[in-house]
């Protein structure tokens, strides 16, 4: 147990119940203090505690904000403040249906506050610049609305989109008119192309007009007001830091706007969610193209092809992992949520859970904004959460994959469920749900343990059939902890478990008859799970390396590999088995072995008597011979093409006497 630690807990006015000893134990705390009321009466017994020197941990979420004042009143007072942490155990587990289990309320309490112990992963973060450089680009009268909004903040430039009237030139921004055809970058960094651009000229009386049209202009700026009320510039543009996208439904909207981008002048740290290893990745070999999962599935655009590999964009990355959730070889990780953070919090919630409550608990992701709001007004004006079921939240639903899924299950979990905030969120898991779902039902067990739901669903009971009594050790990869996992659900080895269209799991098919054993998937393979022999033309195959890239299918050039996603969870998976293989030719000179014996004679029956090189003559031979014999052959033959004339007899000095 660590010293120097204090619990304090709160029956939040006697409407919640616990185990102080077993919270206590939970928390590693060296003392437990439990009260009624700390945000109001028993306020004197934190502040006692944030002026000690013991760390302090409070179990109340909702008044986290209060007793943050009240740390920083404390060490105004005695310029000391005891390190204070806080954490919700009242909306997640205390409040319930008035059915609810005790022991399974108590035992999630414990389950939540063991999770919050465990060491947070720290993300690294980047500076970024913005000068306040503005475009603002849509008609007229709300262009010209929004720069007299912002421009004592920001540098603003105006692209009008239409002939609305400029009444009076302002000195406070520039006014242009012209068509938006092209925009990128975030905060810091967009680049803008227009065409059919036109500079506001402002001499003159009168109505002032337009310059020289230029037909294409490119412009470069910090921030990017987007007023044009047709489709956003950028896909989920809510995700795009420093874009603003004014809803033509919505009133106020320029008030809304001006009042955020006023403030993006400035140094800003931006987070680096992502790590990206460029060696695993199976993106392409050779401009032969292979995994794109990655690209298919960001929702800001911010992975982009780089040859053999992908490259992130982290300016434009808003840090959802659904590149990570989805990357077959682990190239892409999370630096906020990494998978290891993730199955060790899921893992330790799960084994406490069982400890105190002695049957299996079920577990939620939801999100950290709309989720957890969901799950506290649920609490407070519903009948909260069900007693067995687990909350975990994240920043994003669309970091959770298959392997997180299938991790969970192994680490003893009922039912693995995902809160979807909206259809978004659910498209953007229901591939890796499917996935999770096969593999489910090819051991027997009920696809339904996993499924997406809505707030609605947060305090139904669950299904207990199928639960898994014995959890996995949960060591190793997103791969390795996925094949232990479904190797530990499946009651004997049988077949493998076929899966969707794209799973990251599967064999390839190799058609003798069209394959030459020419090897060029072998040499492209960016898993090594294809290889050769190296005494033989042969091709073996690895199947618990192969991710289904793609890249040998698209590399092979007589169309003979096909992809066959499955799960294999029989030992011979993990070993290399030969595909397709033939006898070498061996040369009719030497006999050294060389070629693949149906290739050559493939050649000699196409050419011989066919090709006018090889009629009426020996030519055809020459195919039949390794290299060296057949530059022998060649050079030394009655009809060596490259044979000289016969050398003159060496000429002495008795020749020229005797002549």
């Amino acid at each position: 147990m660590t010293a120097h630690k204090t619990l304090l807990l709160c029956t939040c006015n006697k409407t919640q119940s616990f185990d102080p000893k077993v919270l206590q134990l939970a928390a590693a705390a060296e003392q437990v203090i439990a009260v009624d009321q700390l945000c109001g009466k028993d306020m004197k017994t934190a502040a006692e505690h944030l002026g000690g020197s013991a760390e302090l941990l409070i179990a109340c979420g909702q008044q986290a904000a209060l007793f943050e004042r009240l740390s920083e009143d404390v060490q105004a007072e005695i310029q000391h403040s005891a390190p204070l942490s806080t954490i919700d155990i009242r909306d997640r587990a205390g409040w319930s249906a008035p059915s609810a289990i005790p022991a399974r309320l108590h035992a999630k309490q414990a389950a939540l506050i063991a999770a919050a112990q465990l060491p947070a992963p720290m993300a690294p973060v980047k500076t970024i610049q913005s000068s306040g450089v503005c475009c603002i680009v849509g008609p007229t009268d709300q262009a010209i609305r929004m720069a007299e909004l912002v421009q004592d903040e920001l540098g603003v430039t105006c692209i009008v989109n239409d002939a609305g009237l400029v009444q009076l030139p302002s000195a406070g921004y520039d006014v242009a008119k012209g068509r938006l055809t092209a925009a990128r970058g975030a905060l810091g960094s967009f680049k803008l192309e227009f065409a059919q651009l036109q500079s506001l000229n402002p001499a003159g009386r009168g109505a002032p007009g337009y310059g020289e049209v230029k037909a294409t202009a490119r412009s470069e700026c910090d921030v990017f007001i987007d007023l044009r009320g047709g489709e956003p510039a950028f896909p989920s543009y809510q995700k795009r830091n420093g874009y603003f996208w004014a809803d033509p439904a919505k009133t106020g909207e320029l008030e809304r706007i001006a009042l955020t981008a006023r403030d993006r002048v400035g140094e800003f740290e931006k987070t680096v969610f992502f790590k990206l290893e460029t060696s695993l990745c199976a993106h392409s070999r050779a401009n032969k193209s292979g995994c794109t999962r990655c690209l298919d599935v960001c929702p800001t655009e911010a992975i982009f092809s780089a040859g053999d590999h992908v490259q992130i964009d982290s300016d434009i990355c808003a840090g959802c992992g659904s590149c990570a959730a989805v990357c077959p070889t682990s190239a892409v990780t999370m630096n906020e949520t990494p998978f290891e953070a993730l199955t060790k919090a899921v893992d330790v919630m799960a084994k406490v859970y069982r400890e105190q409550a002695n049957e299996s608990p079920r577990l939620v992701f939801h999100t950290l904004t709309a989720g957890g709001d969901a799950i506290a007004d649920l609490a407070r004006h519903g009948d909260g959460l069900a007693d067995d079921l687990i909350p975990l939240g994240l920043e994003h639903v669309d970091r959770i994959g298959h392997a997180e899924i299938m991790a969970a299950l192994g680490a003893g979990y009922a039912e693995v469920l995902i809160l979807a905030d909206n259809e978004t969120d659910r498209e953007a898991v229901t591939a890796e749900v499917e996935l999770s779902q096969a593999m489910l039902k090819g051991t027997h067990h009920s696809p339904s343990r996993v499924r997406v739901i809505a707030a609605d669903a947060l305090g139904a009971e669950g299904d207990n059939a199928g639960r898994v009594s014995d959890p996995v050790l949960l060591v190793g990869g997103r791969r390795d902890i996925t094949r232990v996992t479904v190797t530990a659900m499946a009651d004997r080895i049988e077949a493998p478990i076929p899966l969707p269209v794209g799973a990251p799991y599967g064999a390839i098919d190799i058609d003798s008859d069209k394959c030459t054993l020419c090897l060029a998937c072998v040499s492209l393979c960016p898993t090594g799970a294809l290889g050769d022999h190296p005494d033989r033309p042969e091709v073996q195959f690895t199947e618990n390396a192969c991710v289904q890239c793609g890249v040998c299918d698209s590399t092979c050039p007589e169309t003979a590999i096909t992809l066959k996603p499955q799960l294999d969870l029989s030992k011979a998976a993990l070993s290399a088995r030969a595909l397709h293989g033939e006898d070498p030719f061996e040369c009719i000179k030497c006999g050294t072995p060389f070629g693949v014996a149906s290739t050559i004679n493939r050649i000699v029956e196409k050419l011989e008597n066919i090709h006018w090189m090889y009629k009426n003559s020996d030519n055809v031979q020459l195919i039949k011979m390794c290299d060296d014999c057949r530059v022998n052959a060649q050079f030394h033959g009655d009809d060596a093409p490259m044979a000289g004339g016969k050398r003159p007899r060496v000429r002495t000095s008795d020749d020229y006497l005797d002549s």
